[in-house]
């Protein structure tokens, strides 16, 4: 066994120390972790607590399924468990009984040892496949991991399933095998139960980040350039409306929102979304909006359709999607778009023809004339192996509605380089803003030189970056001279 890294981190009051190990007849890295010890005798213990516990929390099936009552009944548990732990344990330390506390909460009311992985900011996924494989991980250094947890039995993942799905109002058995939602933390949770998940019941954590990766990041993590950002901020300055796309986990919807930073304070944002991904400066006008699914009864649906039409009728100047998957919700954006309204958008597609393909092809089949209504396509990448994730391509779309690479990645220099001069994008801002090709390109100076600053300076907040760029709208000299000091 090789310890590749090590970390620690906190679950609320219980401390954890995470290795990730090459081990002997694995073909995959482990991560390995683990929680302090509790000796023997203190486990029994806590078996016996566990036990009494169910015995004073009686809760009927009304109070458990009712999601209004839910900090009531933690409430309710963690004191009875504080109450249990100084009768059975009253010299122990504070500290050791908040960790006991916590640690009794996780293993009744929550996930057990899954709701600790959630805590690792290190982690994007945490999955389930079945009760015979150990719990799998996905880190964003190392890609897939297998941990060093499994879970007792099948009826345990289907307990934790019920779990979640009581915590969003949603059921999941077997005449309802599938469960698709979002937690109140913003992560977003898949279960399946068998037999139509062939191997056994799973569970797919996908975590929502704390902190959104901002424009600042990506510069610095390399994913794009400061060049690229600039000439992509005037396109969005100047309400050109831009796809970002590329292939699953790329971070299309993660470089779509960074983006939005650039957005005019004196505009108004309207965000439709699936799942709640999308974050914006508070400096910003910006009302947020997500689909809703049927109830039990099949009633009260919220489709993406039903709020991009709805967001029209709120006066936007932008309007941003999550992702377009179908004809009538396109058909709908490209309507926008024609009427002037600012539009920014994912598609899943590799490159910017793959792009071209997939908006001209059912099941989206929009026609191809109206492709110039899309001012700029904004490509990701991500390399597998090693888990980076760059701009892949920025291109323009044409009069003739053929797109005109600017921007493309070389893998070898790993470095984004200009590929070709703009045909359409400088001549019609130059048109469209009375700007000289010599103003357009002072301008994205000015642009290269604050994302620059806030790169070195590290700014990375989006309420920090939203300000410096609301500044530069209302008082450019201001931002100017700020980052020439």
């Amino acid at each position: 066994m090789v310890v590749k890294d090590s970390y620690s981190f906190y679950s609320e009051n219980i401390p954890i120390a995470i290795t990730i190990e090459s081990v002997k007849d694995e073909f995959v890295l482990v991560y390995n972790v683990s929680i302090s010890k509790i000796s023997q005798n203190t486990e029994i213990i806590l078996d016996k607590i566990k036990d009494e516990l169910a015995d004073k929390v009686r809760l009927n099936l009304g109070e458990v399924t009712d999601l209004k009552k839910s900090e009531f009944i933690r409430t309710k548990f963690q004191e009875t468990i504080i109450y249990l732990l100084n009768k059975y344990l009253p010299d122990l330390p504070e500290d050791f009984k908040k960790f006991l506390t916590t640690y009794l909460m996780h293993k009744t009311l929550g996930l057990g040892k899954i709701e600790l992985l959630l805590d690792d900011k290190n982690l994007e996924e945490v999955v389930i496949n079945n009760a015979d494989e150990p719990v799998w991980v996905y880190h964003h250094k190392y890609g897939w991991l297998k941990t060093n947890i499994k879970l007792d039995n099948e009826e345990q993942i289907k307990h934790y399933s019920s779990l979640i799905g009581r915590k969003v109002g949603r059921s999941i058995s077997l005449l309802t095998p599938l469960l698709d939602a979002q937690l109140e933390t913003g992560d977003r949770v898949n279960a399946t139960l068998n037999p139509v998940s062939v191997k056994g019941n799973t569970i797919t954590l996908r975590k929502f980040a704390a902190k959104p990766i901002t424009i600042t990041d990506m510069i610095n993590q390399k994913t794009i350039s400061v060049a690229a950002s600039s000439l992509i901020w005037l396109g969005i300055e100047y309400e050109l409306s831009a796809l970002v796309t590329g292939g699953t986990a790329t971070g299309k919807t993660t470089v779509l929102s960074s983006l939005c930073s650039f957005f005019q304070p004196n505009q108004r944002i309207i965000s439709v979304e699936d799942t709640n991904e999308i974050r914006l400066p508070k400096y910003l006008q910006w009302i947020p909006m997500l689909t809703r699914l049927p109830n039990v009864e099949g009633k009260g649906e919220v489709t993406l359709l039903d709020l991009i039409v709805n967001s029209l009728r709120m006066r936007p100047d932008r309007i941003v999607v999550g992702e377009i998957r179908r004809q009538r919700e396109a058909e709908t954006l490209f309507e926008a778009m024609h009427t002037g309204h600012s539009v920014y958008a994912t598609l899943h597609a590799n490159d910017v023809e793959e792009t071209i393909n997939r908006i001209t092809n059912p099941p989206i089949n929009i026609p191809k004339n109206l492709l110039p209504a899309i001012s700029m396509i904004i490509v990701m990448y991500r390399n597998r192996r090693t888990g980076i994730r760059r701009i892949f391509q920025v291109a323009e779309i044409l009069r003739d509605s053929n797109p005109n690479v600017l921007l493309q990645f070389d893998l070898r220099q790993d470095k984004i380089l200009t590929v070709n001069k703009s045909l359409r994008l400088m001549p019609e801002l130059e048109l469209q803003t009375g700007l000289t090709t010599q103003e357009i390109n002072e301008n994205l100076k000015e642009k290269s030189l604050i994302l620059a600053w806030l790169a070195k300076k590290n700014l990375n907040e989006v309420n920090d970056i939203g300000k410096v760029v609301a500044t530069y709208y209302t008082n450019k000299d201001a931002v100017m001279q700020l980052i020439k000091k």
